[in-house]
């Protein structure tokens, strides 16, 4: 049974990490940069220590918390817990090194029925050693086997409007076979992402990508395209997860720039569906 009190009123999760350049440079090859790197030499940037500079996505896997879904006094069903949606809101450019802290927090849990599960909300402050906050993560994971206990269903969000026109913009990013057991290593560990017993568990035909992975994915692809590549340009992105990635698939982000705001969406090319959906992506001149 699902433990909404513990997880709502428990105590904050404080999570401590030095991290370095080869850290950050983990995270970027985590993240597809560095494929086809000779038709692509302006990523060597995020990869080369010689004037490094950090993705901004990289916050999202900065001090983050151990795998914690499979504590049983939460009484998650981490089996078959996928992430729902990803949002980053940035304060500047992140370091490239250094010692942050941050503070994990569940916001919210909403029963969306038996049949559908339940969505737990939750966010995170990634601060540097000082206190300064460099930028706050949200992230909403689906509990595939928790709905039903009795609470009430999310209040109507609203939603991402895509123009009636071709997109403005698009790239194809391709991914690794072998890109979950690189990324797994910047700090997700949770075994639906290499355990192929615990994937099949979840109706899964094989591992799957990480949710967080693809969301860099099509970090890079919205840097790329609508921020020429600029850390300091992109203050915020965020985006729902409709269908899971397989690695080695390729990824086409295709976004609409509507003023200072872009909207943009993922397709499988592979299998022509739907990976992330309703994405915007706020960027400064």
């Amino acid at each position: 049974m699902l433990n909404t009190e513990l997880l709502l009123n428990g105590p904050v999760r404080v999570t401590s990490q030095e991290f370095s350049t080869t850290d950050t440079i983990l995270y970027a090859l985590g993240v597809g940069a560095g494929i086809n790197a000779a038709d692509n030499p302006e990523e060597i940037r995020f990869l080369y220590e010689r004037n490094l500079e950090a993705l901004p996505t990289l916050a999202i896997v900065l001090a983050a918390p151990p795998f914690w879904l499979d504590d049983p006094r939460f009484g998650i069903d981490w089996k078959k817990v996928v992430n729902a949606g990803q949002e980053l809101v940035l304060e500047g450019v992140l370091p490239v090194e250094g010692k942050v802290t941050t503070e994990l927090k569940i916001d919210a849990i909403w029963d969306k029925g038996a049949e559908k599960g339940a969505l737990m909300c939750s966010s995170r402050k990634v601060k540097d050693a000082s206190g300064v906050l460099l930028a706050t993560v949200f992230q909403t994971h689906l509990l595939r086997g928790n709905g039903g206990f009795g609470g009430v269903d999310q209040p109507k969000v609203s939603t991402v409007s895509f123009p009636g026109r071709p997109p403005d913009m698009s790239i194809d990013l391709p991914t690794r076979s072998e890109q979950a057991l690189i990324y797994r290593l910047c700090g997700d560990l949770n075994p639906l992402h290499i355990d192929h017993s615990v994937s099949a568990a979840a109706g899964f035909g094989r591992p799957i990508l990480h949710g967080s992975c693809t969301f860099g994915v099509v970090g890079r692809a919205v840097l790329k395209t609508a921020a020429d590549n600029c850390p300091a340009r992109l203050r915020r992105l965020g985006a729902r997860f409709s269908q899971p990635v397989y690695p080695g698939e390729t990824i086409r982000t295709e976004i609409w720039q509507q003023g200072s705001e872009f909207v943009f969406r993922a397709r499988s090319i592979e299998r022509d569906v739907i990976v992330l959906d309703q994405g915007l992506a706020e960027i400064h001149p």
